[in-house]
């Protein structure tokens, strides 16, 4: 026995339940609330187990997942393909991916498989199914010095 569990023992018997208190029941006995020194189950328990239980516990497992997804996507697509996308957003199952030219996102459109099976290898709580790439955002010619009345720049027989 530990010096700290004889000392706990000692000052126990001096200033324990020894003696019986006026107004409680005699005959009860006391529940063992797990709260004790020195009991089993009382051992501290590293940091990320109970943060690794919180999350499960609170149902954040997936959106912690597809964060991670987004955050490390330079790790699961490559460096050379990170270069020239970024991972937006995840919704309903769909990663979406914004790529600097329709070229790229054409070329990542025929690795999408290969990129679904690596985000899963390695994140399989993400629940990512597949992968949308979008090209660069086109310019819009509804407002500024080039927009006309009617159906646009391209009427331009009428």
């Amino acid at each position: 026995m530990s010096e700290a569990a004889r000392v706990y023992q000692h000052f126990r018997e001096i200033f324990g339940d020894t003696r019986p208190r006026p107004g409680r029941a005699r005959g009860r006995v006391r529940e063992a609330s797990g709260s004790e020194p020195f009991t089993p189950g009382r051992d501290p328990k590293p940091l990320g187990d109970a943060i690794d239980g919180l999350t499960t516990q609170l149902g954040w497992t997936a959106p912690l997942s597809q964060h991670e997804v987004l955050a490390s996507w330079a790790e699961v697509a490559g460096e050379e393909i990170a270069k020239h996308s970024e991972a937006i957003a995840i919704e309903n199952g769909v990663l979406q991916v914004r790529c600097e030219s329709t070229a790229w996102a054409t070329q990542l459109r025929l690795m999408r498989t290969e990129l679904v099976t690596r985000i899963l290898d390695r994140t399989p709580q993400a629940e990512v199914e597949t992968i949308r790439f979008q090209g660069p955002d086109a310019p819009t010619w509804k407002r500024g010095p080039r927009s006309v009345p009617g159906r646009g720049p391209r009427d331009t027989y009428g």
